[in-house]
């Protein structure tokens, strides 16, 4: 979980430019990031591959209000709302992003090509139905902020007994060049979420760096099967509800405009 979903920053994005607070080619641009490229396929109205530019407008036409997430995970469909063929092609990808209003949603496909250190990524947005449901197992940013808490609290507890809390130098390591990434100003979300969402998403972040670093084994950890059964018993509600938090922190500003519009 060190890396921002490519879910995250086209739903964070697009937002913004529906609330008019950034241009549409910013938008783009940042929903993009890293990548080489970004393109949407089979959208409505649409006869071939798009741009985000014109993709964000598109859905917009379509009657797109807001855009929320899902990071769904093999028995837990997280954010998904049907049908199945939408919810097969994002538990594939485990990331989605859902246009409340239009009845649609996207769910990227990753092709990478060229050699080590010049890596291009091309990412491909195939555009799919969806239902007009509420999505599953989504929290409030106020629950999600509770339930990190206390999976947090539990699962230290339950590490530290087994010595498993990622003190190693490899861990230290990693933690440090977080923590580095972290004070370089990166900006958490995008114009117009409110103050808590940012909060929410960067505490989810810092707990699911700390789920990968206490997932790897090195010396003077636990190696046998039953400790790392117990290891990884203990991770797993931490990263669930790392990823419940991420989802109600990216979902919060359609969140909002679906309580003002009743």
């Amino acid at each position: 979980m060190l890396e921002e979903p490519r879910a995250g920053r086209l739903a964070a994005w697009g937002n913004a430019l529906f609330a008019g607070l950034v241009a549409p080619d910013d938008a783009a641009g940042r929903a993009v990031g890293a990548d080489s490229v970004h393109r949407v396929v089979d959208l409505p109205g649409e006869a071939g591959p798009v741009g985000l530019t014109l993709a964000f407008g598109r859905l917009r036409a379509l009657g797109a209000v807001g855009l929320r997430i899902a990071l769904p995970r093999p028995g837990h469909p997280l954010g998904l709302c049907g049908p199945p063929e939408f919810n097969a092609a994002a538990m594939d990808a485990e990331e989605a992003v859902l246009a409340s209003g239009a009845g649609v949603g996207l769910v990227p496909e990753v092709r990478e090509a060229g050699p080590a250190g010049d890596v291009l990524t091309e990412v491909v947005w195939r555009c799919l139905a969806v239902r007009q449901a509420p999505p599953a197992d989504v929290p409030s940013l106020g629950e999600a902020e509770r339930e990190l808490a206390e999976v947090l609290r539990d699962a230290t507890e339950a590490l530290t007994r087994l010595d498993v809390a990622g003190a190693g130098p490899v861990a230290l390591a990693r933690i440090e060049a977080y923590r580095a990434r972290m004070e370089r100003g990166r900006q958490l979300l995008a114009p117009g979420y409110p103050p808590r969402a940012a909060r929410v998403l960067e505490l989810a972040q810092r707990v699911g760096a700390l789920v990968d670093i206490a997932a790897e084994t090195e010396p003077g950890a636990a190696v046998s099967a039953g400790q790392m059964a117990l290891r990884e018993g203990a991770l797993r509600p931490v990263e669930r509800a790392a990823r419940r938090a991420r989802v109600a922190a990216y979902n919060a500003y359609a969140e909002e405009l679906e309580r003002q519009r009743g």
